[in-house]
């Protein structure tokens, strides 16, 4: 484990000169520099002053709980246009004495999770700078439950978003306040022994409230904690089929504050299926949001929305609840994204190690293949387990590439025998797209991010210094957090696209945005849902390689559609449609 990054500083200069999208109509951005063949994917943790690090209560009990988590949201929640940091903390578990954590916490007592503010400023040289200040104290963050995982949305329509926090225990919302503070709703909130994990918002019923899916993994208590070994008899954490499985949970927003748990009568709550990762999308294509539940050494769930408040599990049918082979494996991660070009949604799941990661390729009607063979992506991810992926442009080149956050759940014998009190770690995973679904492994060189052996999770992707390229922080598990930023110079354009919802408030999150450009057309869904425990930027981010938008095609929540002739390259647009939601 490397060191942690040194503190995060306040700077009066750095305030005084932002650098920040504005929110009207158009926001400017930072224009292309000249081609470069080579990637540039920079770690910035230290020079940014991200301090975070990941605190599992472990001390030597093996509790199944400590390897899972942790992950991270990118949000912009005090409204000044870069993207924040809320990172997820842990604590002591059993009766242990905080004095017995094999890694002492970095962080002062008590532990509670963290928000870090983006002060993104000009240089005199007219570039990004990144300045993350620790603001947990002068927010109000008080969430020092057993932290998992994190969404971010605007769940009470003010324009601001909110923060969803999964737990091992109860689960917590956390109200922005829209004066640079939140406060503890008691609302949404997971059962006491409740064992969540992921989370997805979206708005299911098209009533202009987001809604909120919450995966629960398994019935795992301290008190029922078993021993388990591995293969060669050793001590060593148990798999999912220890313990019973739990059902997913589905919250239907009141809009009056409140949620109303509609897991049982909407089809959701009526299987358990250890789910670790969800996402949300159209994945039938008529217009409604649908999820993709990852499931854990059973097969996955595809919920497709029946229209009446209902969901029918259709993953079987569709051929995406097991590989290729039949098997069901052990899913954590997922992402939903047009990766071969087609314009449908393609899904990417990661898995155990010795698995492979999989790739189903969509129809556009809710159709999907085991495409993982002829993908390039199964014999470089056969070695590892996988948790958060991102579908990131890092070239704009027009198609997506992908990044994957890597860390066993068995303890590797090579690292037990080298005295490794934490014996997981791995490589991360980065895969360039050439094109049609295939994928080149192009770690070996890809920087530190990808060469260092730690135990990654989640993945928060957004485009941290707002110059239209995708940037993104991986969370390690017992470790810290890495701010990973794109310097790539490509030529190449791209287009950003935030579109809003209630006359230009909240994010319209489930919305479709259509690029087409002279050599076709690319698809992006407005999500924060997706990757592992984790929240990504709501922005869309295209690029567009050396050519200009023709036309940019958005298809709102509602159904409703609007057309945009020759936009202008290299910016951030922001978009609304007045009656979309209240």
């Amino acid at each position: 484990m490397r060191a942690a990054v040194r503190a995060a500083r306040e700077s009066s200069a750095v305030r005084a000169r932002p650098l920040a999208a504005a929110c009207f109509v158009a926001l400017a951005g930072l224009a292309a520099g000249p081609a470069a063949a080579q990637w540039s994917l920079v770690d910035r943790t230290a020079e940014a002053g991200l301090d975070f690090v990941h605190f599992n209560g472990m001390s030597g009990a093996l509790y199944f709980v400590e390897m899972v988590g942790a992950g991270a949201a990118l949000l912009d929640y005090d409204g000044d246009g870069d993207l924040d940091l809320y990172a997820v903390q842990g604590a002591m578990l059993g009766d242990h004495p905080i004095a017995a954590a094999v890694f002492p916490p970095r962080h002062p007592l008590p532990l509670t999770d963290r928000l870090y503010r983006n002060d993104l400023y000009a240089a005199p040289d007219g570039r990004p700078r990144l300045v993350f200040a620790d603001v947990t104290e002068r927010a109000g963050i008080d969430a020092t439950g057993y932290g998992q995982g994190v969404t971010a949305a605007d769940f009470d329509n003010d324009g601001l978003p909110d923060v969803y926090v999964t737990n091992f225990g109860p689960n917590q919302l956390l109200r922005n306040a829209g004066d640079g503070t939140f406060r503890t709703a008691d609302t949404a909130r997971g059962g006491v022994t409740d064992w969540s994990v992921s989370a997805a918002s979206v708005d299911f019923d098209r009533d202009g409230w987001l809604d909120l899916y919450v995966t629960n993994y398994v019935d795992y208590r301290l008190a029922t904690h078993k021993q388990c070994r591995s293969e060669v008899g050793t001590e060593d954490y148990c798999g999912p089929l220890a313990y019973p499985p739990a059902a997913d949970a589905l919250y239907r927003n009141r809009g009056d504050g409140t949620f109303e748990d509609v897991s049982a009568a909407s089809g959701v709550g009526a299987v358990a299926g250890s789910t670790l990762g969800v996402v949300s999308g159209d994945f039938d294509a008529d217009g409604w949001p649908d999820f993709y539940a990852a499931n854990d050494q059973v097969p996955n769930f595809l919920w497709l929305n029946q229209r009446d408040g209902t969901f029918r599990d259709e993953a079987i049918l569709a051929g995406a609840a097991v590989n290729a082979a039949g098997q069901p494996e052990a899913s954590m991660g997922v992402v939903a994204a047009d990766l071969d070009g087609s314009g449908g949604e393609d899904l990417l799941v990661t898995h155990l190690t010795k698995e492979t990661n999989t790739l189903y390729l969509g129809d556009g009607s809710g159709f999907f293949s085991d495409a993982t063979q002829r993908s390039g992506l199964g014999r470089p991810s056969f070695r590892y387990t996988g948790f958060g992926v991102a579908a990131l442009d890092f070239d704009n080149d027009g198609q997506l590439d992908l990044a994957v956050a890597n860390g066993a759940v068995r303890r590797i014998e090579e690292q037990v025998r080298a005295g490794d009190p934490h014996p997981l770690a791995e490589p991360n995973l980065l895969f360039r797209n050439v094109g049609a679904g295939s994928f080149e492994d192009v770690s070996a060189g890809a920087g530190a991010a990808f060469s260092d052996l730690e135990v990654s999770r989640g993945i928060a992707a957004g485009d941290v210094d707002n110059d239209g390229d995708p940037d993104f922080v991986i969370t390690n598990n017992a470790g810290p957090a890495r701010l990973v930023v794109d310097e790539t110079v490509s030529g190449n354009h791209w287009l950003g696209v935030r579109a809003l919802r209630g006359g230009g408030r909240s994010d319209a999150l489930g919305a479709l945005v259509r690029v087409e450009t002279a050599r076709g057309a690319s698809a992006h869904r407005v999500r924060t849902d997706g990757s592992y425990v984790s929240a990504r930027d709501p922005r869309v981010q295209a690029g567009l390689g050396a050519e200009g938008p023709l036309a940019l095609r958005l298809t709102w929540p509602s159904g409703a559609r609007a057309t945009y002739r020759s936009p202008p390259v290299d910016r951030y647009l922001t978009l609304w449609r007045q009656a979309e939601g209240r």
